[in-house]
């Protein structure tokens, strides 16, 4: 059987960047007006006042100090507080496919191929900005490419499922290399007004072209040696937003239209979920902590990451080892271990082993043992 590669990756990252200063300036003064305006029902307990926030407070929570936004004048407006995006014509590309064929052209540069080479393509996601035509589709007709192309959403697990199709579909004969594109425009569904979670997301679109060794023309190629998935119904992590919102419009701009959480019981629950994912994936691959060189892992919290990097690996990870970009583009959903794999990658030398792993809404988490190969 033909061994499988990432070949090639690539990322696209908006011009603009909101520091935790900015954050927390624009938050503060939505919670001041909020308050002043509502002072007589706040006074009469009939609802909370809010509080505000700080920078530090949101470093020390998540380890996030900045993260790159689409729209950052109007995410920092406060009589706005969400990105503001120009309706496009249907003759015009749409604002995934556009950050999509950035990343994927980088994608192809990486592996050495062009746009003509790939065959098919899967676009996944936490959120598509529309049901149908596919956005993978509307890629593949501005690409060029032939073949066939399809979108999947599995919340921030969405780029660890999707290498994994890839492969499969590449062992079972119906694709020869496969473009995976993960767009995530993630403040369009963060709630910039709640004090627990505006901080926590960025945006951002990552790509990967996933191959056979023996087509590969990359410098930097890494062998698929296994994929695990794992998925277990869970509400701590949810979004009611969706196209029958409007069958019930006196509902359907409540604060479970955007992303939600509950933090404290998805630290509890996911991660040792993912641990001993991992560690089983490990041992049934004969191989073990002592094997890894480099761990990739879902960019959710800073936290959260130590703890896993801790548990897999019996002790605690150098940086080097357990490389974190969430300080500069915070937590990108399905993104944001691609991110950490194509930046922290090509130092690594041949036969060098690594773990990519990304979990989140569902739950749902995806692992992949990863071998450098060229």
């Amino acid at each position: 059987m033909s061994r499988i590669v990432i070949s090639g990756t690539g990322v696209f990252t908006p011009e603009e960047s909101i520091s935790n200063e900015e954050l927390v300036d624009s938050y503060n003064r939505y919670v001041e007006k909020f308050n002043s305006e509502n002072k007589d029902v706040i006074a009469a307990g009939e609802i909370e006042a809010l509080q505000p926030s700080s920078a530090e407070f949101i470093k020390k929570a998540s380890g996030i100090e900045r993260r790159y936004v689409i729209d950052k004048k109007n995410v920092l407006d406060i009589n706005i507080m969400a990105p503001r995006l120009p309706a496009r014509s249907n003759d015009e590309p749409s604002i995934f496919a556009e950050i999509s064929v950035d990343a994927a052209q980088k994608a192809l540069e990486k592996a050495n191929l062009e746009a003509a080479d790939i065959d098919a393509v899967i676009v996944s996601c936490s959120n598509t900005e529309r049901a149908y035509p596919q956005i993978a589709v509307e890629v593949q007709n501005l690409l060029g490419i032939g073949g066939f192309g399809f979108d999947m959403i599995v919340g921030c697990a969405s780029a660890a499922f999707a290498i994994n199709v890839a492969t499969d579909m590449i062992k079972s004969g119906s694709a020869r290399r496969v473009l995976m594109i993960n767009p995530e425009i993630c403040s369009g569904h963060l709630n910039f007004c709640d004090r627990d979670s505006h901080f926590i997301f960025g945006d951002v679109c990552t790509a990967a072209i996933i191959e056979t060794a023996e087509s590969c023309k990359s410098d930097h190629a890494f062998e698929v040696i296994s994929t695990k998935l794992m998925t277990k119904f869970s509400n701590n992590i949810r979004n009611n937003g969706g196209y029958l919102n409007r069958a019930t419009p006196e509902t359907m701009f409540d604060d479970d239209k955007l992303f939600v959480q509950n933090g404290r019981s998805v630290f509890k629950e996911v991660l040792p979920l993912v641990s001993k994912m991992i560690t089983e994936q490990l041992a049934d691959n004969e191989l073990s902590a002592d094997n890894l060189s480099r761990l990739w892992l879902h960019q959710a919290n800073i936290n959260m990451n130590d703890f896993l990097g801790k548990k897999i690996m019996g002790r605690e990870p150098s940086r080097e080892e357990q490389p974190n970009i969430l300080q500069d583009y915070a937590n990108t959903s399905s993104a944001g271990s691609i991110i950490a794999f194509h930046k922290y990658k090509d130092d690594l030398q041949v036969g060098d082993v690594g773990v990519l792993c990304a979990f989140g809404a569902g739950y749902s988490a995806g692992s992949m043992i990863l071998k450098k190969y060229s």
